[in-house]
């Protein structure tokens, strides 16, 4: 089932973990062993959590490397959902 308008993760990854710790997005970012570049494009919403990422954050922050990229799953699927009138296709069942 697909989660009605999720939230990008980088929303989350910022509310939910580093807010709560007192974290600086550098801090963060060398904890994570990324730039602050990378890290802040990830929260800005510009860049989704990769398999790498998804490893660093369970890792650093809790929860399976997999729920962190079911997340983005749901985000992306949930963007490509909006675009539907766009996709044309034959049904062929």
């Amino acid at each position: 089932m697909v989660m009605y308008n999720p939230p990008h993760p980088g929303e989350t990854i910022r509310e939910l973990c580093i807010n709560p710790l007192g974290l600086t997005v550098t801090e963060a970012a060398e904890g994570l062993g990324v730039s602050r570049k990378a890290l802040s494009a990830l929260l800005n919403g510009h860049n989704g959590i990769s398999p790498e990422m998804a490893i660093r954050l369970s890792r650093a922050f809790g929860g399976s490397a997999e729920s962190w990229i079911f997340q983005q799953a749901q985000y992306d699927l949930w963007q490509a959902l909006k675009k539907t009138d766009n996709i044309k296709v034959k049904a062929f069942a």
